[in-house]
């Protein structure tokens, strides 16, 4: 009776992947906008396999993704590289042909903006700009479209620990809290996480929190800030010092519980981490090492304590892992190599959280950020 029963949901759960089709968004940085753009893949969810799908030509630097909770809309961060003249942009996603169109572009705020975020409501979008230090909120129209920017927070002073790197504020990320009623900033030069409380209501919806932010590490940098599945832990990737923070996310505050090396112990130089993620399943953390190392750190998760345990390093087969993700199941890993022009995808092992390479693309021009999400048939 039981092989029986467990016959039949195999079925059922092969049936719902067949029915769903993998997305797989790519960013990059192009500065000449002439040579490529946003590139959409399809993901086999059986193999890893990725296939083309199509490309949204003639985008200048969309580095950094995102997309909307009803996965209509897709917004980017697009870095000029001159004083003032970055922006975010909106595009409309048709999950039947699996054609990406640009919508419309807003200013940042800034020259480099390097991260967008959605509020659940798909009303609003924030992103951080890391030269100027400042954060922007849009709020969103019903056809997908930014309004310009309803705020403009901008930051100034740096914690000055390394001088070169921190003579000034630089914003790297901005993370909605669970609940979507706060956004937490990582400032790579004040050494801080800021956070602002989020009114959706209201038409500026970013205000200071009190306190206003959690000190990281002196001269750590941080940078990307995930959230564990159960909203009560939450990890940063702290660029400069290659380490990862980890913190107890209650009533709206954090309180730092550990910080552990990103890095194996023989590394001692040329720390650069970048980006980071929880497993679905909460019981594994993700974190890039570039610079010297080019892989993935993999951490078991204390369940209760939220604390990390290294399981073990992951090469990227690459050069510069500047983003990597999970899909929706947390079935595989995939990893943009920026500088050697390459995106791999692994297959991520459950029970011990470690990773095995089964495809990889190359040729792909600077691959920046990946975005993945399901779509049904």
């Amino acid at each position: 009776m039981l092989k029986s029963i467990l016959s039949s949901l195999f079925v059922i759960v092969a049936f719902l992947l067949q029915a769903q089709t993998y997305y797989v968004f790519v960013g990059a940085y192009v500065p000449n906008a002439a040579d490529q753009g946003i590139n959409v893949y399809v993901l086999d969810a059986n193999t890893g396999q990725l296939q083309h799908k199509s490309l949204c030509p003639n985008q200048l630097n969309p580095s950094y993704l995102n997309i909307s909770p009803n996965g209509k809309y897709l917004y980017a961060a697009t870095e000029a590289r001159v004083p003032k003249g970055g922006s975010v942009s909106s595009y409309v996603f048709d999950s039947i042909s699996g054609k990406l169109t640009f919508i419309n572009k807003q200013i940042s705020g800034g020259e480099n903006p390097v991260y967008v975020s959605v509020h659940k409501s798909g009303q609003w979008v924030v992103n951080a700009n890391y030269s100027e230090a400042s954060v922007s909120a849009y709020s969103v129209n019903a056809n997908g479209s930014l309004n310009p920017p309803s705020q403009v927070l901008q930051y100034t002073e740096g914690s000055k620990v390394v001088q070169d790197r921190q003579a000034i504020a630089h914003t790297h990320s901005c993370v909605f809290s669970p609940k979507y009623d706060q956004v937490i900033v990582p400032d790579l030069g004040a050494d801080k996480l800021r956070i602002f409380n989020f009114d959706p209501k209201a038409k500026e919806p970013l205000s200071p929190a009190n306190p206003d932010g959690q000190a990281s590490p002196a001269g750590s940098g941080p940078r990307h800030f995930a959230f564990h599945p159960n909203q009560k832990f939450a990890y940063c990737i702290e660029e400069m010092s290659g380490t990862v923070s980890a913190y107890r996310y209650k009533k709206g505050k954090l309180s730092s519980i550990q910080n552990i090396p990103a890095h194996p112990q023989e590394i001692t130089t040329g720390f650069s981490g970048a980006d980071i993620h929880a497993s679905p399943d909460g019981r594994f953390l993700y974190a890039s090492n570039r610079g010297n190392e080019n892989n993935i750190a993999i951490y078991a998760i204390h369940p209760g304590k939220g604390t990390l345990t290294n399981v073990g390093y992951q090469t990227t087969f690459g050069n510069h892992p500047r983003n990597f993700t999970l899909d929706p199941t947390g079935k595989f890993l995939l990893v943009a190599n920026m500088l050697s022009n390459s995106i791999v995808v692994f297959k991520r092992d459950v029970q011990t959280g470690l990773l095995s390479k089964v495809s990889m693309l190359e040729g792909i021009l600077s691959p920046s950020c990946l975005k993945v999400r399901a779509y049904q048939n």
